[in-house]
């Protein structure tokens, strides 16, 4: 897994959120709130529990200590507030991705969970982690759409490889 194959992902998942937004900007406030059945409860709980993960993760693969967010910690308390740092954390994400170099993706990050277990990874696995995260909470948030009676957009990487054309292709 290179670099590029990383940054194809960045790319991709950037793509992914603003297509998911999206779909959340044609509920009414009241469906995009409602609990429903789902690991976070909510379309809101569940694309801000995204984003209180990526800031963790994206501190660690920088070097900083996390913020000391709860889990389920709502960040934002609405919909446009929550799209405007998903953007800022999409962007923030593509350029760490970019500036990686090879060495830094082999490279060893040391980090602790919430419970205070400490642990070891390459840089390139707790990105590989960090994507296959965001994309079953995209999974997730799909199926929290479909209960709201939205279609949902196709987050394919094919999809995304094919719209985005040669400057995607890594």
């Amino acid at each position: 897994m290179s670099q590029a194959y990383f940054a194809v992902l960045a790319r991709h998942s950037a793509w992914a959120n603003r297509r998911l937004y999206g779909a959340c900007e044609t509920l009414s406030a009241v469906e995009y709130l409602r609990e429903r059945p789902s690991s976070h409860g909510s379309l809101h709980a569940t694309l801000n529990y995204v984003l209180v993960t990526d800031r963790a993760w994206i501190a660690r693969l920088e070097g900083r200590t996390p913020p000391p967010f709860e889990k389920n910690q709502i960040l934002y308390a609405d919909l446009l507030a929550l799209k405007i740092a998903r953007l800022a954390e999409d962007e923030h994400l593509r350029n760490l991705v970019d500036g990686l170099s090879e060495a830094a993706m082999a490279s060893s990050i040391h980090y602790m969970d919430r419970r205070g277990n400490r642990f070891v990874a390459t840089t390139r696995l707790v990105l590989a982690d960090l994507f296959d995260f965001q994309s079953r909470c995209r999974g997730e948030t799909l199926a929290l759409l479909a209960q709201a009676g939205t279609r949902a957009p196709s987050l394919d990487l094919l999809v995304f490889l094919r719209e985005a054309g040669a400057t995607a292709s890594g």
